[in-house]
């Protein structure tokens, strides 16, 4: 089964979709508003003054299977060991059928995260790390212990199987 997952910006929050080329399977969406719009360090306007950035946590029920709490615990420490202010995990059940990057990215909007600690790259669809993500956020793998960062240059992008990344809606 062959999947393909859009993800649309717009001021506010996002949109996910997910297609399936089994007819028989049906895709996710989910559409995602930030409580509060987070733009160049501004949130609402005001600046957001931070003594370290912030991390999220992202595992796989499904992955982690009976050693979750093992793999919790190893996000934490790698991401209190790299400096990061931790703001929590987020967990994604594949029980649930919702996106699987949704949340992960309305929580690093919302945080304004600099970066997402995950137990390794099999916590990912296919086993391999979005170019999507990778263009917001640095992703840092605990086994084996690699950081996958930003381009420091914007517009450049990582190739990526399956994933389209859509432009942001511009601002008037």
């Amino acid at each position: 089964m062959n999947g393909r997952t859009r993800l649309y910006e717009f001021p506010g929050g996002f949109l996910e979709l997910q297609s399936t080329d089994n007819s028989d399977a049906h895709g996710g969406f989910i559409l995602q508003f930030s409580d509060h719009e987070v733009v160049d360090g501004r949130q609402n306007g005001e600046p957001v003054m931070r003594y370290r950035p912030t991390a999220l946590g992202y595992l796989r029920t499904d992955v982690s299977g009976l050693a979750q709490l093992w793999d919790e615990s190893e996000v934490r420490r790698l991401a209190q060991r790299l400096g990061y202010d931790f703001a929590g995990l987020v967990i994604y059940d594949p029980l649930s059928g919702r996106p699987p990057l949704a949340r992960l990215r309305a929580q690093a909007t919302k945080l304004a995260a600099e970066a997402v600690i995950t137990p390794g790259p099999e916590h990912f669809p296919h086993g391999q790390i979005p170019a999507a993500l990778i263009q917001k956020l640095d992703v840092i793998t605990v086994h084996p212990e690699a950081t996958y960062a930003r381009p420091a240059i914007p517009g450049i992008s990582h190739p990526a199987s399956g994933i389209e990344r859509i432009p942001p809606v511009p601002r008037r």
